[in-house]
């Protein structure tokens, strides 16, 4: 029985694309920490600009975005060859494994550190307590893991209704408008909701400021979105090639019909 389900393309290819989709946003929440220049990345001096009078704003964005355009994509392709219900499964399977992963770092954080030879181990390296770093790699705040948890799903599932009001206009064609478009709104709604819950509500920002910096990072993420719209094109080929023309226009036909599941 298992080698028969191994042995199943579709089924293969479902477990792949899960894997990736998972391993894909839980990077992303681990290393969303860190924050980067944009502008030192493209060889810019970063010049502050005012926005909603908002001042001293540069493109200063968490290296988590660096992965969560992929995770859009993938949204899509699976969308498009298993129907929305398959993408509400494996949006959970996400969420949840990222909660447990920050249980996870969290009961580490609490576990009494080893005080006689790894909390100084890395002072010749600038790290002079090591807890207190792992402290602050680790140790996301509360309003920002539930932010980008709710603004994840929420995201998500504007993902999937949008691409299937496309989809049903245009079946099978265009596929860069249902994919591009469908992410465009949901990547705008995760900027959002993502900032309100964590900083409007857990630092209380104002309203100005979440708009402000939120336009910032939507800017680049609807860049990202147009600039991989190409690779949809790219990955629905390697399937096609991968599960025969026949078996992937059946998929994306059962998919469709699925749309309430």
């Amino acid at each position: 029985m298992i080698h028969k389900i191994l042995n199943d393309k579709p089924t293969r290819l479902f477990v792949l694309l899960c894997s990736f989709f998972v391993a894909n946003a839980l990077i992303a929440e681990c290393i969303g920490g860190k924050l980067f220049s944009l502008e030192r990345i493209i060889g810019m001096i970063p010049r502050p600009f005012s926005l909603l009078g908002e001042n001293g704003l540069t493109i200063t964005l968490t290296c988590g975005v660096l992965l969560w355009p992929l995770e859009f994509v993938m949204t899509d392709v699976v969308n498009e060859y298993y129907g929305p219900k398959a993408v509400k499964r494996i949006s959970l399977i996400a969420v949840g494994l990222i909660a447990y992963a920050f249980l996870m770092f969290y009961l580490a954080i609490k576990v009494p550190a080893e005080t006689s030879f790894w909390i100084g181990s890395q002072k010749s390296e600038g790290v002079p307590d090591m807890q207190a770093a792992f402290n602050s790699v680790f140790g996301q705040g509360m309003w920002i893991i539930a932010g980008s948890l709710v603004a994840f799903l929420v995201s998500q599932v504007v993902d999937v209704w949008i691409f299937h009001k496309i989809k049903k206009v245009t079946g099978n064609k265009w596929v860069w408008l249902r994919s591009t478009g469908s992410t465009i709104v949901s990547q705008m709604v995760d900027s959002f909701v993502v900032l309100f819950i964590a900083f409007k509500i857990g630092k209380g920002w104002s309203y100005q400021r979440v708009l402000a910096i939120g336009l910032v990072n939507y800017l680049y993420k609807f860049t990202m979105a147009i600039v991989l719209t190409p690779l949809i094109y790219v990955i629905e080929g390697i399937i096609e090639k991968f599960l025969g023309h026949d078996v992937a226009k059946e998929m994306k036909r059962i998919a469709m019909s699925n749309e309430k599941g």
